[in-house]
């Protein structure tokens, strides 16, 4: 159960990241591609994991090896950078593209437009069988998220793609509740229905 879930979050992840490129492709304004820097932490290690091979990997909440963006662009914080304005879920929209820092203005919310600046942040993911570093902007485009990431988001328009069944206890109430009206919510479900996953041991 919790190897499917575990390859079910990844493939939603990569979904996440093909629907979020699509945008992109409307912005005029020139694109900037920022590179990581990957390296095992054991150097011994070394030989078995290539820098190519660090370069692949992408998980949830681990931002990509190569992240690109634009000016006018909308982001999301994949970390704390500085609680509680700038916290993981916060959306911004860029500003600027610095070489070592991103500019970026508070999206929605009571701190809407205040300026923040983002700088490349070195992580070690505990979710993978080796310990790697990965120093990258914890940033990711942001016109499509899965459904944990929109928790405590609102949204004035939404699109929910039930595509791929809810596997989590909750998942189809916070997608729908995102918006304050039904009105301008709009779903989309192939098969006519969908599963809603509860856990009767979590109501206890």
């Amino acid at each position: 159960m919790a190897h499917r879930k575990g390859v079910e979050a990844v493939d939603r992840t990569l979904r996440d990241i093909r629907e979020n490129d699509r945008p992109m492709g409307g912005i005029t304004e020139e694109s900037k591609v920022y590179s990581s820097i990957n390296r095992i932490i054991d150097e011994q290690e070394a030989t078995n994991y290539p820098i190519e091979f660090l370069n692949s990997l992408n998980m949830p909440g681990l931002p990509s090896h190569e992240i690109c963006l634009k000016n006018g662009i909308l982001i999301i914080l994949l970390r704390n950078l500085r609680p509680p304005q700038h916290c993981n879920g916060t959306r911004l929209k860029v500003t600027q593209l610095q070489q070592n820092i991103i500019e970026a203005q508070i999206f929605t919310g009571c701190d809407a437009r205040e300026t923040v600046f983002i700088p490349r942040i070195p992580i070690i993911p505990n979710n993978f069988p080796f310990q790697f570093k990965r120093t990258q902007f914890q940033v990711s485009v942001c016109y499509a998220m899965t459904i944990n990431k929109a928790q405590g988001q609102t949204f004035c328009v939404a699109g929910v793609d039930l595509g791929v069944s809810c596997f989590s206890h909750g998942q189809l109430y916070v997608a729908p509740s995102r918006v304050s009206s039904s009105r301008n919510l709009y779903v989309h479900v192939p098969d006519g229905s969908t599963f809603n996953i509860v856990y009767p041991e979590a109501l206890r």
